[in-house]
């Protein structure tokens, strides 16, 4: 049975406003007393049910942060950064994985609506819906994590990855290749788009340059290995000169299949660059050169926007954009083409 703070009280000898005050306001009660209620919560094994103080208060000391695949490295960053900020707050951030899938996303959303969170941190499956409209307007902020939400009325946090991708295929043309093949799923996330189209800005500038869009059904390590099988089977002379792959599990995918088959030699003839400077992408077999997001970074600026907002609910959202920076190494820059 569980106990209650009459039963505290009662153990104690006070008020169950004196125990209220000693659990939340424990400097309008006297020392001797505090002890005397503490000793009672420890012998009674009392917990205080926090969920319902805060719901009494309006809001809960938790923030919603809903991310596209809790897998990928690059979204534990952003969490450890959004979870810091947070904590001096006073606040806790709650994880949850949409898996790309706009059920989960919305499953979430009101899971966290449900429990009166103080906020809510969203990188969104597809375009942002009116239902983070509506969240906003009850009271719940929303910021978009690494998306651009200037048209979805919410505030945001992203980097800016059309000038990103230009970026990666910029040094791979500054270095020699000419054929390039860009790795990355067909449709669906935003960013993934961003770079193609910032890739394709790079190749439109080069004279004798192209690209080839090579489609994988994700972002995942696996879906990289599949990649890197498909370009084995090619010959010598269809192989392109370069990839850029979307992100940084992409990339060590492929280069996981090219040490498995022992084909790493193949890296000979072929650079290659990724995405995102995960911590592997330094310590991969190929110290794999990548376009570095600051993930932490975007994760505490969201949390800062987010506060902004639940202090000032008229505020006009704001949206911060970050700009990427190349991190040069090993794979693309080993002198291995004619």
């Amino acid at each position: 049975m569980s106990v209650s703070v009459r039963d505290v009280a009662s153990l104690a000898g006070v008020s169950v406003g004196t125990v209220s005050n000693v659990l939340n306001r424990p400097d309008k009660v006297s020392p001797a007393t505090v002890e005397r209620v503490l000793r009672a919560i420890e012998d009674l094994g009392f917990v205080r049910n926090d969920a319902a103080r805060q719901l009494r208060a309006g809001r809960s000391t938790t923030i919603g942060l809903i991310v596209l695949d809790v897998g990928n490295p690059f979204f534990a960053e952003l969490a450890r950064g959004a979870d810091r900020t947070a904590s001096k707050h006073g606040l806790s951030v709650v994880l949850g994985n949409s898996d790309d899938d706009r059920e989960r996303e919305a499953a979430y959303l009101d899971l966290f609506d449900e429990q009166r969170a103080h906020g809510i941190l969203l990188s969104p499956v597809g375009e942002a819906n009116h239902r983070l409209i509506r969240l906003r307007e009850r009271g719940t902020p929303v910021v978009l994590v690494d998306r651009d939400g200037t048209d979805s009325g919410c505030s945001s946090v992203s980097v800016d990855d059309v000038a990103g991708g230009r970026m990666a295929v910029q040094h791979l043309l500054d270095n020699g290749p000419r054929q390039i093949t860009f790795l990355g799923p067909p449709h669906g996330v935003q960013q993934v788009a961003d770079r193609l189209s910032g890739a394709r800005q790079a190749i439109d500038d080069c004279p004798g340059a192209s690209l080839t869009v090579v489609h994988t059904d994700g972002l995942t390590v696996s879906d990289g290995r599949q990649a890197g099988e498909l370009l084995l089977t090619l010959p010598r002379e269809a192989r392109p000169d370069a990839i850029f792959a979307a992100n940084d599990l992409l990339a060590i995918g492929l280069l996981q299949t090219l040490a498995r088959a022992g084909r790493m030699s193949v890296l000979d003839e072929m650079a290659l660059v990724g995405y995102d400077d995960i911590d592997f992408a330094s310590t991969a077999m190929v110290p794999l050169t990548s376009v570095r997001q600051p993930a932490q970074l975007i994760g505490s600026t969201a949390v800062d926007l987010l506060m902004e907002e639940a202090a000032d609910r008229h505020l006009t959202p704001r949206s911060i954009v970050f700009q990427p920076e190349l991190v040069v190494r090993a794979s693309s820059t080993i002198a291995r083409r004619a």
